[in-house]
């Protein structure tokens, strides 16, 4: 049997290291779309029918009437399923939920400015509870601040004082959004 001498028995260990890190980041995550998130044909198109958004006032009892089957719809919306488990980076705005003026531990994901302010809020399939994983924090400047989210989703329905959810995401990294 041949010895290895002490340099070469280094680089063999490097190698080694560098191929395990590397096998471990060569599994991308999945980077998302809000649309993703949507099964096909939902929502369904004939909700819209016969209904100009456009004339209805605020007060009118068909505004009322339709916005209550709209709330309705959203709180049931289905998710995608073979989303469960899967690591993901996925962009939107954060609305912090738990935490201090220097980091959060828990926070909504949203697709677009202002929701949750607004009424109804986003479906719960377009509404994410984004939880830090243990022992991590993240740096949200201010409400709605965009944000790349980083981690492992879960289907499931949760209830904050905000808006009603569809999916988790375990989040091990949260960045400043830039544009790819």
């Amino acid at each position: 049997m041949q010895h290895l001498s002490l340099p070469r028995l280094l680089v063999s260990c490097a190698a080694l290291v560098m191929f395990v890190l590397s096998s471990s980041l060569s599994a991308e995550d999945i980077t998302l779309e809000w649309d993703d998130m949507i099964p096909p044909g939902w929502p369904p198109p004939e909700l819209f029918e016969g209904v100009n958004l456009d004339e209805l006032e605020d007060d009118d009892p068909e505004a009322i009437e339709f916005f209550a089957r709209i709330e309705e719809l959203w709180d049931e919306a289905p998710m995608v399923e073979s989303l469960d488990g899967k690591r993901v980076r996925l962009p939107g705005y954060a609305i912090p939920l738990e935490g201090d003026s220097r980091s959060v531990t828990s926070f909504l994901l949203v697709p677009y400015f202002g929701a949750c302010i607004h009424v109804p809020p986003p479906p719960r399939n377009q509404t994410v509870l984004v939880n830090m994983a243990e022992g991590k924090s993240a740096r949200i400047r201010y409400a709605f601040f965009t944000v790349w989210v980083t981690g492992t989703m879960t289907v499931e329905t949760s209830e904050t004082d905000l808006a009603l959810t569809g999916y988790t995401i375990t989040a091990d990294k949260v960045e400043p959004y830039e544009p790819e």
